[in-house]
């Protein structure tokens, strides 16, 4: 039975020892407990949650430094082994409007609440130019949502040896809308490049523009009427602060007087929601409808229609994210009826990863008549059930094996010494981390020992003492 707990450990568990540390900041924002996190969902809850802004480094889009922000929510039982699950958010109205930022105002960061409280460890990474990072947000440009995402990975070995929390290889990938893109960017980034460091083990895309270059183009050129007008500026300035290169001026592109309002939001002085409303309003007053379209100049239109080649096209098409073949089990899950996101782009993303050779891979409308807002609750729901398949969550104890028995010991959690009393001499002590590796050892001469853990990582560890054939042991909570 003993040999099972250490193996299992080792199958569960990743060495924190062996990530790269790229933390940088940790603060607590709060806590919910079980019964209020049912409450809030509707779901019944396992766990009640703790939730923290991070900041971490990542590159900038000049391959230079950056630190970024990002929401972590855990599971508020520290005995637990629990998967890593990444959820990409959706378009942030405002530099500010993003998980680490919004979870409590109930923005979109409560939807790692819902995941840590179903046990798993939750990363909503912020993305470049938003949070707490400088410059211009590239939107949805799949490349930086991938790597900002990765690297937070990356630093959450740290963030759980300071925080004693405890993660196995598990990785669960989803994101909504802006987030679907980025998730899909992430899963196929991590299946490419990175399968040597990451495994994805089941991913669901929810309501993503996986098609920029095609089902999203053909979108804006459609002459349609589109209540957000602003996603186009959005598009265009993003890949011209990526590529360069795109226009000299915004007036080259954009006509007045949208123009002027769309170069105060490339400054700040807007936010992409306030565009969002004055270009509605603009283009009502001035073309009778929100045809975003007739923001851009005419011999763009034309350019963009007729050459496939046009720089504006190649940048579109180099941020479509669908055009392989997941090798994890895949969801993806969409509503006909979106008002924002056509719901070609996930039929589109399954034909063309079913015909590159996807072997567990689905597209499901959750619910034909909901728009873009409505599509979030049911597709979430879809979400949770089927991850639910495929989750595993560990435990650092055995507690209800009848061949071990508790290990008292003080004080805990410890700095420096601990001490151990009742112990019989000819007895052996060892502490091992959570990957089943032993730190320390000492064999016992009396009734009572210490050991000095002053010289181990901030983190949990297995404190185990056998004599002839009794076993015990206890958890211990290391944190200078």
């Amino acid at each position: 039975m003993r040999s099972s707990i250490y193996a299992f450990l080792l199958l569960l568990s990743i060495s924190y020892t062996a990530a790269s540390q790229q933390l940088v900041s940790t603060t607590l924002l709060g806590s919910k407990t079980k019964t209020a996190l049912t409450a809030q969902f509707g779901l019944p809850m396992s766990f009640g949650a703790r939730y923290y802004r991070i900041t971490y480094t990542t590159s900038d889009l000049q391959g230079l430094t950056d630190t970024v922000s990002g929401l972590i929510a855990v599971p508020d039982d520290p005995i637990r082994i629990y998967p890593r699950l990444v959820y990409q958010h959706g378009t942030a109205g405002s530099p500010l409007g993003v998980p680490s930022f919004n979870v409590q105002q109930g923005g979109e960061g409560n939807i790692g609440l819902l995941f840590a409280g179903l046990g798993y460890v939750a990363l909503l990474p912020d993305y470049l130019g938003l949070g707490v990072s400088d410059g211009f947000h590239p939107y949805v440009h799949a490349a930086s949502e991938a790597w900002v995402a990765a690297d937070m990975l990356r630093a959450l070995p740290e963030f759980c040896s300071q925080e004693l929390v405890n993660v196995h290889e598990q990785l669960f990938v989803t994101g909504y809308s802006q987030g679907g893109h980025a998730a899909m960017a992430l899963h196929r980034e991590i299946e490419t490049n990175l399968s040597g460091e990451f495994t994805v083990t089941a991913a669901a895309h929810l309501s993503g523009p996986y098609s920029i270059g095609e089902v999203m183009r053909s979108l804006i050129l459609s002459d349609d009427i589109y209540y957000y007008p602003a996603y186009l500026p959005n598009t265009i300035l993003s890949y011209q602060t990526v590529y360069g290169g795109l226009f000299d001026q915004i007036g080259d592109v954009f006509r007045q007087p949208y123009a002027t309002a769309i170069a105060d939001f490339y400054t700040g002085a807007l936010t992409l929601d306030q565009l969002n409303s004055q270009l509605i309003a603009s283009l009502t007053s001035i073309e009778g409808a929100s045809r975003p379209l007739r923001m851009l100049q005419p011999d763009i239109v034309q350019e963009v229609t007729n050459d496939p080649n046009h720089p504006f096209n190649v940048a579109l098409r180099d941020n479509d994210v669908y055009d392989w073949a997941p090798e994890a089990p895949t969801r993806i899950f969409y509503c006909m009826a979106d008002d924002q996101v056509p719901y070609q782009n996930s039929l589109l993303a399954r034909d063309t990863m079913l015909a590159r050779g996807a072997a567990n891979l689905v597209a499901t409308d959750v619910d034909p008549t909901a728009d873009h807002g409505g599509c979030v609750v049911p597709a979430l729901t879809y979400t949770v059930f089927f991850f639910a398949g495929y989750q595993e969550i560990g435990a650092l104890l055995a507690a209800s094996d009848p061949d071990v028995q508790p290990l008292s010991l003080r004080p805990n959690p410890a700095a420096s010494a601990i001490y151990f009393d009742q112990l019989s001499p000819g007895g052996s002590l060892r502490i091992t981390d959570i990957s089943g590796r032993v730190r320390m050892a000492l064999e016992v001469t009396g009734t009572q020992a210490h050991l000095d853990v002053s010289a181990l990582e901030n983190g949990l560890y297995i404190v185990q003492y056998q004599h002839d054939g009794v076993f015990r042991q206890a958890k211990l909570a290391v944190q200078h």
